[in-house]
């Protein structure tokens, strides 16, 4: 009966310190750390590696991290070593996911919003009419430099006369100039921000600028300059140039805008439609999925809801992989109402993506030569960071397979090694092509042998601190010491 109560003791003692703790008490004392197919990575390979270096955190995630890179490059250079070709069309439309998605769903927005583009007839007609006005301006400026502070009333009244003299002075010539006032206001002109453009503002709506100028600038016709028009900046000479001379900037000004207004009634649609959702303490979940990618993966927890689908903690580590890296270091920072109105983002993303393949929408050839080009620049770089091409592999690797594979890991071990010792810069394999590489493999990384490295790295870390803190000894100045030993007299 005791020894009964002790066995239950301790199965209820391991199953409160997690099923890791029970798992490596029936197994042996853990000594590899990760497995690629046929390859493993030892826990004294990763404890020497990490013990040694100052800058990596001996820690559990850190370690468990670098071994699924080591993985990651380890398979990478087994396929190389196997003869795989890895720029085929199939393996670049998946590692690029990023941008291919990109592209569909340029192409899909095509769709969208086609039909929108202004025949010649109705850019004249908006150019004469519609909402939207192209204006220069030759600016004469009263206002003191920015910082400056006004003292003298006086001087201001003399520089006020002087402004407006100048403009009217300017004024007939600015009349009579046609296609040359930009040559003008680039000369004349005291905006520097328009200056440069020969004086154009783009386009603009009624009420966008101040009242005294916006009301001279809607009374013209194309063609038309006003009179010297007087503002809180200073004195305006205000020209409306024909369609003639802006017929490509307006054509494409009206049509971006246009393209927004039926991008944002397609969005407003789908959300209205679909009921797009973040689900209660999704801000918590997502900070938590971004602080661990690689649990993220394969975590079905829903973030958003919506109508027929929903986005996941796995869909948003994916989505995480093809976005700037400066977004999800911005996540810790960032509060609730932020994080969920982007994921309400990546959710109208996700969907309109379906949408797309909903409307068979393919990439054109130009779309696919640019797919590959970033593939082969991305295998670039790989190989010349490990040294490890197919004519390197040829040249230098031996004949059998074996030997091959053997050369291959050999330089990825080389390369961490350089990594850990500050001699190379560390680049993750693409994330889509490393679950490429993943996915048609045996793989794994061993959290009791991780575990193990982060205590066998310790003790090289800690040894290595005793070794360098130690006082060295220093052989005295002058003649060696005499031999004050007692010696034997012969007899």
């Amino acid at each position: 009966m005791r020894r009964l109560s002790l066995v239950l003791l301790a199965l209820t003692s391991l199953t409160l310190f997690g099923c890791d703790a029970l798992r490596d008490a029936f197994s042996p004392r853990a000594d590899v750390v990760a497995r690629a197919n046929d390859q493993t990575l030892t826990v004294e390979r990763l404890a020497g590696w990490a013990g040694e270096s100052k800058q990596v955190p001996l820690d559990p995630m850190t370690l468990s991290r670098v071994s699924r890179y080591w993985v990651e490059y380890t398979l990478f250079a087994e396929a190389l070593a196997a003869g795989k070709n890895l720029r085929d069309s199939a393996t670049a439309a998946t590692a690029m996911w990023p941008v291919v998605s990109r592209l569909k769903w340029q192409r899909f927005h095509d769709r969208i919003v086609a039909g929108h583009d202004l025949t010649p007839q109705q850019l004249d007609s908006a150019y004469q009419t519609g909402p939207y006005r192209v204006f220069q301006h030759i600016l004469f400026r009263v206002l003191p430099a920015q910082g400056t502070a006004v003292t003298d009333g006086n001087a201001l009244v003399r520089v006020d006369a002087q402004k407006r003299r100048q403009a009217e002075q300017l004024l007939p010539q600015a009349r009579t100039a046609g296609a040359r006032f930009a040559q003008l206001a680039s000369h004349y002109s005291e905006d520097p921000t328009s200056k440069v453009q020969g004086g154009s503002l783009g386009l603009s709506r009624r009420g966008q600028y101040v009242p005294e100028f916006d009301d001279a600038a809607w009374q013209l016709a194309p063609g038309g300059v006003s009179e010297v028009v007087k503002s809180q900046f200073g004195y305006h000479i205000i020209r409306r140039p024909p369609l003639a001379e802006v017929r490509d900037s307006f054509r494409i000004g009206v049509q971006g805008r246009m393209t927004q207004h039926v991008d944002s009634l397609y969005v407003d649609s789908l959300i209205s439609k679909r009921k797009i959702e973040p689900v209660s303490r999704a801000a918590a979940y997502a900070k938590a999925a971004a602080q661990d990618i690689d649990a993220a993966r394969s975590s079905n927890r829903v973030l958003v809801k919506y109508r027929r689908g929903s986005l996941r903690v796995r869909d948003f580590a994916r989505w995480l992989n093809a976005l700037d890296p400066q977004i999800l270091q911005a996540l810790p920072q960032a509060n609730d109402d932020q994080i969920n109105q982007f994921l309400k983002s990546l959710a109208q993303q996700q969907l309109m993506l379906e949408q797309a393949d909903s409307a068979k929408v393919t990439l054109t050839a130009e779309d696919w030569q640019r797919v590959r080009d970033e593939h082969d620049s991305t295998m670039v770089m790989i190989t010349t960071l490990l040294n490890l091409s197919p004519e390197v592999l040829r040249d230098s690797a031996g004949k059998s397979p074996t030997d091959h594979v053997n050369f291959a890991l050999g330089r990825v071990n080389d390369y961490f090694d350089r990594v850990f010792h500050g001699r190379a810069r560390f680049y993750p394999l693409p994330a889509f092509l490393a679950d490429t590489l993943l996915a048609d493999a045996r793989w794994n990384v061993d959290a009791a042998g991780v575990r193990r490295a982060v205590e066998r790295g310790q003790e090289i870390r800690s040894d290595s601190t005793q070794a360098s803190s130690a006082p060295r000894m220093t052989p005295a100045p002058g003649p060696a010491p005499i031999d004050t030993t007692r010696r034997r007299v012969p007899r």
